[in-house]
């Protein structure tokens, strides 16, 4: 069942706890193991310190993870717009003869037949097909009719794939890949006002743009690379700009958005509003030991008529079936359940963990995603969450939580 409901859908007594548990899950997750290094700025980081954000260590980067209230920006996300600093991601552009099939030897979707203009869901996997990323790939054409790909990725794993990669680039010698993580932003404008904010403010008509298309334009006369895509479940769009246009960017779309209600947003609401979109994040629903197929993302596998890193790997996979499969849970009573909990069956017996757990402000109860036996992973199956010590059951429900204009 898909639910949605407004700001005022949050019952009494829930928000402080869904602040509080939402904040020490995200801001646990993202300094362990980073408080000693050093940390990176986006060029957006004096903005953010200026407008009181609580900042934190993520991918090495010092990021913002709320700027007063979690659930706040969670339904701003949801009834009107916010902005979302999202420059912490790596940029990876690819040019020269060569560079559409260097991508679909590398790539789990086809790139060969990418048309310019087109963004795709893809994955990066290994030999045995496990998870190493999943990444945005688009065929970006400039104005003067020049292409290129483009290669969204996560930020932890940015440098894990140029080493990956190295070896690779030996076939393809007049490939040139650039990392242009440093020398840009990058910017999410979601929620349902996004668009209507948004179209006055560039050269092209971006109401007009597809879904998972992407476009270069000019907003304040500066140029951009403009894609419709997101990370929340809704509506929006995601521009890659200059560094040093960043700030001139993001505060006149602040301003543009002023009498919608426009604010910024953190990652703790980007994780929420991931979690209730029933979207994975990589160290969580992907990563190196868990295939597509068990994290439930076959449709980013295009096996027919084309050989790539893991052909042969995810095309015996895919006879043979796997053991487990990505679920969401709905929790009983309104304790959230935490990422590594075990889960059990009714006999005591272990069959998986939870992947992702926390509030879900828009549905005003906890969820989590995890992954179980396929045995046990039918819809409105009764499972037992060890929840920090305490047994907690938990049903299994069907992804994604929450479907925008349902």
């Amino acid at each position: 069942m898909l639910y949605r409901i407004g700001a005022g859908g949050v019952i009494k007594g829930l928000r402080p706890l869904i602040l509080r548990v939402a904040v020490a899950c995200i801001v646990m997750g993202f300094v362990l193991g980073e408080m000693t290094q050093p940390l990176a700025k986006t060029p957006l980081h004096a903005w953010h310190c200026s407008a009181n954000a609580s900042m934190a260590p993520f991918a090495g980067f010092e990021m913002p993870v709320h700027y007063g209230s979690i659930v706040t920006e969670h339904h701003r996300c949801r009834n009107g717009a916010v902005l979302f600093d999202v420059s912490h991601m790596g940029r990876l552009r690819f040019e020269g003869d060569g560079a559409a099939q260097l991508l679909d030897h590398l790539l789990t979707r086809q790139v060969v037949d990418l048309a310019p203009g087109r963004v795709r869901y893809a994955l990066v996997c290994d030999a045995r097909g496990g998870i190493l990323d999943d990444v945005l790939v688009s065929r970006v054409c400039t104005p003067a009719g020049n292409d290129y790909f483009l290669l969204v990725v996560n930020a932890a794993n940015r440098q894990k794939l140029l080493t990956w990669m190295q070896p690779h680039l030996a076939d393809f010698p007049r490939v040139t890949v650039s990392d242009r993580t440093e020398i840009t932003a990058m910017i999410a404008i979601q929620g349902p006002r996004s668009l209507q904010i948004s179209s006055g403010l560039f050269k092209t008509d971006l109401r007009k743009l597809r879904y998972y298309r992407t476009v270069v334009t000019e907003p304040f006369s500066k140029p951009v690379i403009a894609s419709r895509t997101g990370y929340t479940g809704e509506d929006g769009l995601e521009l890659i700009v200059r560094a040093e246009d960043a700030q001139r960017i993001w505060s006149n779309w602040m301003l543009a958005g002023r009498k919608d209600g426009i604010c910024a947003a953190g990652l703790g609401a980007r994780d929420t509003l991931r979690m209730e979109a029933g979207m994975p994040l990589y160290g969580h629903e992907l990563d190196e030991s868990i295939n597509p197929f068990e994290a439930g993302l076959e449709f980013a596998c295009d096996l027919e008529g084309r050989s790539f890193i893991a052909d042969d790997s995810l095309q015996k996979l895919r006879q043979v079936g796997t053991p487990r499969i990505r679920v969401g849970l709905f929790p009983e009573g309104t304790r959230p359940i935490r990422e590594g909990a075990n889960i059990l069956d009714t006999s005591g017996a272990s069959i998986g963990r939870v992947t992702s757990g926390g509030p879900a402000p828009t549905l005003s109860r906890p969820i989590a995603m995890a992954i179980i036996d396929r045995s046990q992973a039918a819809v409105g199956t009764t499972v037992v969450v060890d929840n920090r010590g305490r047994s907690q059951a938990a049903v299994v429900c069907p992804l994604p939580f929450y479907k925008r204009g349902t």
